[in-house]
C-alpha cells in the first residue's frame, strides 16, 4: 500500500536524524527529546499569542499551512526548480508573492514576517514550524513532524509550480509527480482543505470554506465534495470553482475533478469518515513534503515542540437535508460508508473566523 511504504520512508527519515541519549527539560519547564529543541518552546509560544489569536483554528492557522505547502511544492526531483522546504515564499516574498498561484498569499506573508524576525529561526523553520503550530489548533488534526535546522533559503522558487484550482487533473498529478508525490498522497494532502477557505477564487467572498466543520480536521470535505451542486457562495461563479451543495460554501473545480477522475476517485472516498486513515496518511505526506530539498542527517528532530490538537468527536454526517442519494459516486470497487444526517435545515457555512 502507498501510505504503508510512506512510511516506512518516514522512519527512515526519523532514524536519520540526530539521536539524542536521554530526554532533557528545558529552562522553561518543558521536556524535549533533544537540548537543541528547547529553544523553540518560547518560539511556539510566539506564535501562538502573535500569529494564532492564542491558539485559534482561524484564517492565520490555514494560511500557515497553505504557505508551507506553497513553499515546498516549489521542487523537482529532476532539479532545475525550487529548493523545496525552504522558507523560500517568506524570505523572498516580493518574488513568489507575484505569481498567480500565490495570489491572496501576501496576507499571511505580512502578518507572519515580523513574528518570523523575533523568532531567530531560518524562514525554512519558521513556515515550517508554524504549519505544524497552526493546525495543532483544530481539532482533530495530526501532531505535524517537525525537524529544526534548515539553511537559509538563496533564492525564489520559480513560477508556475504551484497547483491552481483552474488546473485539469493530469496537470495536477504531473506537477506533483514531478516533485515526487504519488496520486494517492496528492490527495491525502488536500485533507489539508478540510481548514481551509478561499480568499481569491472569489475576491468578494474572502474567507469562504470548503467544508461545513473548517475549524476540524476531519473527513468532511471528502463527502462534500462529491454532494450534488446547487448555488455558488457569491452572485456567480468564477474560473476555478464548480457550483458547492451548501450556501456559503465553496467547491474547487480541482477538487471535484479529482473527486470524479478515475486514477484518484476511490483514494479520494477512502478517506470519508475514516478519519484516522486520513490523519495517518496527511501526517506522513505532510512529512515528506516539509523535508524536500532538505539534507535531514543535517537536522534535529523536534517534533516534541508541536502541540497537541483536542479530540475529533465524530462521526462525520451528511449536512442537514442530503443523504446518499445527493452523492456523485464515482468510484465503484468501494461501497460507499453509511452515514447518518444531521436534524434541520440545510446549513448555510459561516466564513472561517479571522477571514
Amino acid at each position: 500500500m502507498a501510505f504503508a511504504r510512506l512510511s516506512a520512508i518516514v522512519a527512515l527519515a526519523l532514524g536519520a536524524s540526530q539521536l539524542a541519549s536521554a530526554a532533557t527539560t528545558c529552562s522553561t519547564g518543558q521536556t524535549t527529546a533533544h537540548a537543541a529543541c528547547c529553544s523553540l518552546f518560547p518560539v511556539v509560544d510566539l506564535l501562538q499569542k502573535e500569529l494564532f489569536d492564542g491558539g485559534e483554528c482561524g484564517e492565520e492557522a490555514h494560511s500557515a499551512l497553505r504557505l508551507s505547502f506553497h513553499d515546498a511544492i516549489g521542487f523537482s526531483t529532476k532539479g532545475g526548480k525550487g529548493g523545496g522546504a525552504d522558507g523560500s515564499i517568506l524570505a523572498f516574498n516580493k518574488t513568489e508573492n507575484a505569481f498567480h498561484a500565490n495570489a491572496g498569499i501576501d496576507d499571511i506573508t505580512d502578518r507572519q514576517f515580523p513574528v518570523f524576525v523575533k523568532s531567530g529561526l531560518s524562514a525554512g523553520d519558521f513556515v515550517h514550524l508554524a504549519a505544524a503550530v497552526g493546525i495543532a489548533n483544530c481539532a482533530g488534526a495530526p501532531s505535524l513532524l517537525f525537524f529544526s535546522g534548515r539553511p537559509p533559503p538563496v533564492a525564489a522558487a520559480p513560477d508556475l509550480t504551484v497547483p491552481e484550482p483552474t488546473d485539469d487533473v493530469t496537470s495536477i498529478l504531473a506537477r506533483f509527480a514531478d516533485a515526487g508525490f504519488s496520486p494517492p498522497e496528492a490527495i491525502a494532502l488536500l485533507a489539508s482543505h478540510t481548514i481551509a477557505a478561499a480568499d481569491q477564487v472569489d475576491p468578494s467572498i474572502p474567507g469562504t470554506p470548503f467544508d461545513s466543520t473548517v475549524t476540524t480536521f476531519d473527513s468532511q470535505v471528502f463527502l462534500e465534495v462529491l454532494l450534488k451542486g446547487k448555488s455558488f457562495p457569491g452572485a456567480t461563479g468564477q474560473p476555478g470553482e464548480v457550483l458547492s451543495p451548501l450556501a456559503g460554501e465553496m467547491r474547487l473545480q480541482s477538487d471535484f475533478r479529482l473527486s470524479q477522475d478515475p486514477r484518484t476517485a476511490c483514494f479520494w472516498q477512502a478517506f470519508i469518515n475514516q478519519q484516522s486513515l486520513m490523519t495517518f496518511a496527511f501526517k506522513l505526506v505532510m512529512a515528506k513534503m516539509q523535508l524536500l530539498g532538505q539534507d535531514v542527517s543535517k537536522l534535529t528532530d523536534c517534533s516534541d515542540v508541536v502541540p497537541k490538537s483536542t479530540a475529533f468527536s465524530g462521526p462525520i454526517k451528511y449536512p442537514a437535508s442530503f443523504s446518499q442519494a445527493d452523492v456523485q459516486q464515482a468510484c465503484q470497487i468501494l461501497p460507499f460508508p453509511s452515514l447518518a444526517t444531521v436534524a434541520g435545515p440545510a446549513p448555510t457555512v459561516a466564513p472561517v473566523p479571522g477571514s
